[in-house]
């Protein structure tokens, strides 16, 4: 259990840190808890989801540090990327973001309780895991969380400043279409994914639609490859329905 807790607040102390010379000014801003409380909150959050993962299949972990490193962690490490981007002139100061496909409340979850400050949606299609996350919002008290039980395609057009999604099946132009019909115009996806070379093959195809920057984004103990990939309408594309 001690390796474990030193994982979590060892890893959110290298991230903040590491992430901080980075940011823009206007991102320090914008409320977001310390390491220590970050922590103590995602200390109940992987207690829930170790108590419901063997019923509802949330996450496939060998244990706790596997979790903490593979998932939330991994959640957690574009933390100041994304306050960055929200925090510009283009974003208002009440961005609402979405997480598509949410599963377990990965990445939506952490980040929430990272900024409790910006409101979060949380779109999952499969009813046992929204009710997971129902409860796990109301057990942790996040009330920047709500949750929707629908295939993301038919959450509300033009509502959100950004959507991010992990482990999110491979884009289309199809599927890339669908996920800007959320966005409102100025906003952005925020794709997490992993080595390079994937992403220049799955984007090149999608450059008649979309424009996009991939940024570096380590997680602490895990040595594989990760990056953030913004992605945003192409200019002629932005009423694409």
């Amino acid at each position: 259990m001690h390796l474990c807790v030193d994982y979590l607040e060892k890893g959110l102390k290298g991230l903040f840190e590491s992430r901080n010379s980075m940011a823009h000014p206007a991102a320090f801003g914008l409320t977001t808890l310390c390491p220590h409380e970050l922590a103590d909150l995602l200390k109940r959050y992987c207690d829930e989801i170790e108590l419901f993962n063997s019923a509802y299949g949330l996450v496939s972990v060998k244990n706790r540090d596997e979790l903490i490193v593979k998932h939330i962690l991994d959640s957690l490490a574009p933390l100041n990327i994304i306050k960055q981007h929200i925090t510009s002139e283009n974003f208002p100061s009440n961005p609402k973001i979405a997480d598509a496909g949410s599963g377990a409340g990965l990445p939506g979850v952490p980040l929430a309780m990272a900024l409790p400050g910006v409101s979060f949606s949380l779109i999952e299609r499969m009813g046992r895991r929204a009710g997971f996350l129902r409860n796990t919002a109301a057990v942790l008290g996040l009330s920047n969380v709500e949750i929707l039980e629908v295939e993301f395609e038919k959450a509300g057009p033009a509502i959100y400043d950004m959507i991010c999604f992990r482990a999110f099946r491979p884009l289309t132009p199809e599927i890339l279409k669908k996920l800007f019909r959320l966005l409102k115009p100025c906003g952005c996806l925020a794709a997490y994914k992993g080595r390079r070379e994937v992403i220049d093959t799955e984007m090149t195809l999608l450059s008649r639609i979309a424009e996009w920057k991939v940024i570096p984004c380590p997680v602490p103990f895990l040595e594989e490859e990760r990056n953030l990939v913004l992605i945003k309408r192409t200019p002629y594309n932005i009423n694409t329905e």
